[in-house]
């Protein structure tokens, strides 16, 4: 059975007019920079090699901590994976507090404290922040490591494995590090099953104990306290922090490819495609074009108002958005544009990135786009200094990368100083054209053949980012393989045609959370044609549609719209209780790789089906409907088949619809119960 989800979103607009006598052809001229007084924070060191940065702000009565460690990244190997336990066992208790007692007193102070594998968290309101202080240094310095909490970390970690596998953006993201950094490089590892089954307890301890050391550490303590009184605080309880031996390895040399090429990861089941251009690039905060590619890349693709966004969402529709985006490291960095788009417009939109990244090269800018570019910066960064946290981050980042006490004092005066010709520079310099990856992650049989028109090699990888050979683009169907042949193979799987004839009435009630929020979804159909679908959540109905066999309508928001003559003729049409007999009408397109499956895939109005070969039951639907001007695929997933009196039904229905993923759980169905004439008015 069909199941429809209507989703209704509401923007309001808020409008303001202001009028003046001026000028309004004309851009208004820059002042001067405003002078920025960012303050210092106090500082000290502890003879362990920790360094203490304090920011005294006493306008809320809280207190937060920070403590980084700051080791150059290391490649854990067939172990990667290993430094998440470190983060999650830290903080759960200590050899002088249980769990229990720990996570209690915490939530009784009202405070956070949080880990990472070389960090660690604390917040709280001022008059606690002593205690809850010493309970972070308590959990840091004397981790409990017991095998049954890494049992449970490691339950949790291969579980997100397994949720990711078919993750069309966490699959392309993945390999997409792996082939810009290398497999050997820190930032081009990632956990797979294999590394964290390597991962023993006393992995975890060895690592904790060679990385938590105060060498290379930075503690940051911004809030609502005295520096003296703090001070002698944080003496007592990090002196004993014993310093460790820090060992450094040389990290593997990043490279560019020497040709533009497209790698290509085969996705069978994606409705579109992730698309990236990626370049390394050796790029750091001291740099003197360090500003001047800010800028560069705001124009680009830096938001709303990059070319990117205006050329491929405005302009041609291809996507919800598209960006780019360059991080400056000590280490090593890169420069990404990327978008996700539909698979008829893959080809097309590499084209569009590359012309874009040869137009930013080869032109100069607008005196407008520079405007607009600088004015994001100076006030995102005004905004910034006005948050207490403001003052030691930046204390920190100096610290860090080395760079000029003056650095942040100078900052709006730096950026206003690039000009269009250090826009061009900085473009030219660390956004390539000719050796660059298209990072593509997609589905091979639906893009393949236009990339191929590309002009540009194509090697292919599998979602482990290992070199692969072309995928198959096509499967021969059988002789005497129909839609209709399978159809009834699907009929069969679930049940056979008598048992799925004798169904006269059908209620299914799931559920799905939305962005943190709890919706249910119940949806009630009776023969022929009849069919109620509601979505609720929070106490109130978000939207209802209904058809009573001869008329209908949709309500949402409040706002009731009745049926078309066109939508009244197609509900008519329509089989209630298994749409699936009319896709025997259908076309049968072609057999198709899915997910570890092969699929016969039939063509039926405005949707494709999909159906496995070998079980016959229903994979998946991807429904081609209009909005916006604009073609949008809606794919619908099953899965998690049941048998309920003697039939199959599929108990976790997934639906992605624009950037939203949502996953509906069935928890009840009723056959031939629970349905009246009064449920279709």
């Amino acid at each position: 059975m069909k199941t429809k989800i209507y989703s209704i979103l509401t923007l309001l607009f808020l409008s303001i007019s202001i009028s003046a006598q001026v000028d309004r052809t004309k851009m208004p001229v820059s002042g001067p920079a405003p002078k920025i007084n960012l303050g210092t924070p106090k500082k000290f060191t502890l003879k362990n090699g920790l360094q203490v940065l304090v920011v005294e702000n006493h306008k809320l009565p809280r207190v937060s901590v920070t403590l980084d460690i700051d080791n150059p990244p290391m490649a854990k190997g067939s172990k990667k994976g290993v430094e998440s336990f470190v983060g999650g066992m830290l903080g759960t208790g200590s050899t002088t507090i249980s769990k229990e007692k720990f996570d209690s007193e915490v939530d009784y102070l009202g405070a956070n404290i949080s880990f990472g594998s070389e960090s660690a968290f604390a917040s709280s309101l001022s008059k606690y922040f002593p205690r809850v202080l010493e309970l972070m240094a308590d959990a840091a310095f004397n981790p409990v490591f017991s095998q049954d909490e890494f049992d449970k970390q490691m339950k949790q970690a291969l579980d997100a494995i397994k949720s990711n596998e078919n993750s069309v953006p966490a699959i392309a993201g993945k390999v997409n590090r792996l082939l810009t950094y290398g497999k050997n490089h820190p930032y081009g590892e990632f956990t797979t099953e294999e590394s964290l089954k390597n991962i023993t307890l006393q992995d975890v301890k060895d690592l904790y104990a060679k990385a938590f050391k105060p060498n290379n550490a930075y503690l940051v303590i911004m809030g609502d306290v005295n520096y003296k009184k703090v001070k002698k605080q944080v003496k007592n309880l990090f002196k004993k922090w014993d310093k460790g031996t820090m060992t450094t390895t040389a990290l593997p040399e990043v490279k560019n490819v020497t040709t533009t090429e497209i790698n290509f990861i085969n996705m069978p089941n994606a409705v579109q495609s992730e698309v990236s251009i990626i370049n390394a690039v050796n790029l750091k905060m001291s740099d003197a074009d360090y500003y001047a590619v800010l800028l560069a890349n705001q124009i680009l693709g830096g938001g709303g108002t990059g070319r990117l966004y205006k050329n491929l969402r405005e302009d041609k529709a291809y996507t919800y958005g598209a960006y780019s985006g360059i991080n400056a490291s000590r280490y090593a960095s890169r420069f990404k544009a990327s978008a996700s788009v539909r698979n008829a417009v893959t080809d097309s939109t590499i084209v569009e990135f590359m012309k874009e990244i040869k137009e930013i090269r080869s032109k100069k800018a607008t005196q407008k786009e520079l405007d607009i570019a600088k004015a994001k910066y100076v006030g995102s960064f005004v905004r910034n200094v006005e948050k207490p946290a403001t003052i030691a981050g930046y204390a920190l980042n100096i610290l860090q990368n080395k760079l000029p006490k003056t650095y942040y004092e100078d900052y709006l005066k730096n950026i206003n100083a690039v000009t269009l010709d250090d826009v061009q520079k900085a473009a030219i310099k660390y956004f390539s054209l000719d050796n660059s990856r298209i990072v593509i992650a997609g589905k091979g049989i639906d893009v393949i053949e236009n990339l191929e028109k590309s002009g540009y090699p194509i090697k292919y990888f599998d979602k482990n980012g290992n070199p692969t050979e072309k995928p198959e683009m096509t499967i021969p169907i059988p002789n005497g393989v129909t839609a209709s042949t399978v159809v009834d193979k699907y009929i069969n799987a679930i049940g056979g045609k008598d048992k799925l004839m004798a169904v006269k009435s059908l209620v299914m009630t799931s559920t799905a959370k939305v962005q943190g929020m709890e919706i249910t979804l119940v949806t009630k159909a009776a023969a022929p044609n009849k069919t109620s679908v509601v979505v609720s959540g929070m106490g109130r109905v978000f939207s209802k549609m209904v058809f009573d066999g001869e008329t209908g309508y949709q309500e949402a928001q409040g706002r009731k719209k009745d049926m078309t003559a066109d939508e009244i003729a197609k509900a008519k049409a329509k089989n209630a209780i298994s749409e699936e007999l009319d896709y025997k009408n259908g076309k049968l397109l072609r057999i198709e790789p899915l997910n570890n499956k092969k699929a016969y895939v039939i063509k039926y109005e405005d949707k494709e089906i999909f159906f496995d070969v070998k079980s016959g039951l229903k994979l998946k639907e991807v429904k081609t409907v209009k909005a916006g001007g604009k073609e949008v695929s809606i794919p619908t997933v099953f899965s998690n088949y049941k048998e309920l009196n003697g039939m199959k039904f599929p108990y976790t229905i997934g639906q992605k619809m624009g950037p939203m993923d949502m996953k509906f759980e069935v928890k009840d169905i009723k056959i031939n119960e629970g349905v009246t004439d009064a449920d279709f008015k």
